[in-house]
């Protein structure tokens, strides 16, 4: 069966909501140097983190990381490994949420609407296209951060709950939600959790990459029944990665920070293959020409051209989406949002 593809989504009020990451470079920067100081700590990778294949020399190196190409299904793994260590610094100690969540309910509300809401609806057409309704959805969303996902799922009519590794963003998004949508939960109880759960669609919204254990929490979902469709978004090898390489004053949200690997095309697709789903739906619209903009703008700042860099803003942002059409259309841009479907057997 066919893919179903969707290329692209306008920009709209992006530069907004991630304002931080013009005003203050720097101190990104100084984040993801801290949390690639924890990376570097780490054991080195010898096998892909997909598919398991041996592992040779980086492809290139990012602010300090080298990245590895699988030479089987072309995943991007860091020199470094993933660890429980590594997750329990960034995640938990150093409260990473911190630095995303919104102030109040107003501020969450417009969060939620702008970023989250296209991607529930978008989960409740495609299995509307399946002849699933949305009271027949099921959604257990893993990695629920503050719950964004989850509250637009609902608000879009279908039935969500998330669990979460960090405690003060399940206490912040449940007093959003003004109910309990959320649960907290240990580093590894996911998988527990993804076992025994009677929910048909599975929901991690840039969250796969996270997980250290992510072999068992797939497996896991390959053995429940119950699951029907897993819908994801993932960050991809892609044009930001490119200029994150570029641009090395510039803060690397893509590729650094806890993005420890980056998936691709294939990776997706044998991903999908070894735990006996196939992809149905793919929605490809990435951030690629937004980071290329921010590096200009920081660089020509830092240059002391901030007079130029405001006419340069003005001759580029009305041009932003088209390039990003261009893009996400060579299937070469920064996130694929993707939903899989069981295979019938």
């Amino acid at each position: 069966m066919s893919v179903k593809k969707k290329y692209s989504k306008p920009f709209g009020d992006l530069n907004s909501l991630k304002k931080s990451f013009f005003e203050n470079n720097d101190g990104m920067l100084d984040m993801a140097d801290g949390m690639a100081d924890v990376l570097l700590m780490q054991p080195k990778r010898t096998r892909c983190k997909i598919c398991h294949a041996k592992l040779e020399d980086p492809l290139f190196t990012s602010h300090r990381i080298g990245y590895i190409e699988c030479p089987v299904c072309g995943h991007l793994n860091s020199e470094c490994e993933d660890t429980d260590d590594f997750a329990s610094k960034v995640y938990i100690e150093d409260d990473y949420s911190k630095n995303y969540s919104a102030a109040d309910r107003e501020s969450y509300i417009k969060r939620r609407d702008m970023i989250y809401m296209p991607k529930a609806e978008y989960l409740r057409d495609c299995l509307e296209h399946d002849g699933i309704g949305p009271e027949g959805i099921d959604i257990l969303d893993i990695g629920a951060g503050c719950g964004y996902f989850v509250s637009a799922a609902r608000e879009c009519g279908m039935k969500a709950v998330g669990i979460e590794v960090s405690d003060s963003e399940v206490s912040y998004g449940n007093a959003m939600a003004g109910e309990e949508v959320l649960t907290h939960i240990g580093l590894t109880d996911s998988i527990d959790h993804i076992k025994n759960t009677r929910s048909n669609v599975i929901s991690a919204v840039g969250v796969l990459e996270h997980l250290v254990h992510l072999d068992e929490n797939l497996e896991a979902i390959s053995s429940n029944k119950n699951i029907r469709y897993v819908f994801a978004s993932v960050p991809m090898f892609s044009f930001s990665s490119c200029f994150e390489v570029a641009f090395a004053n510039g803060y690397n949200r893509h590729t650094g920070g806890t993005h420890t690997h980056l998936f691709t095309n294939e990776s997706v697709e044998k991903m999908a293959e070894n735990i006996g789903f196939e992809i149905a739906y793919e929605w490809r619209f990435g951030s690629d020409i937004n980071d290329l903009y921010r590096f200009l703008m920081v660089s020509m700042q830092k240059n002391d051209n901030e007079e130029f860099s405001r006419y340069f803003s003005e001759k580029f942002i009305p041009l932003m989406d088209e390039l990003q059409a261009i893009v996400d259309r060579s299937e070469f841009s920064s996130e694929l949002h993707f939903i899989l479907r069981r295979k019938e057997i």
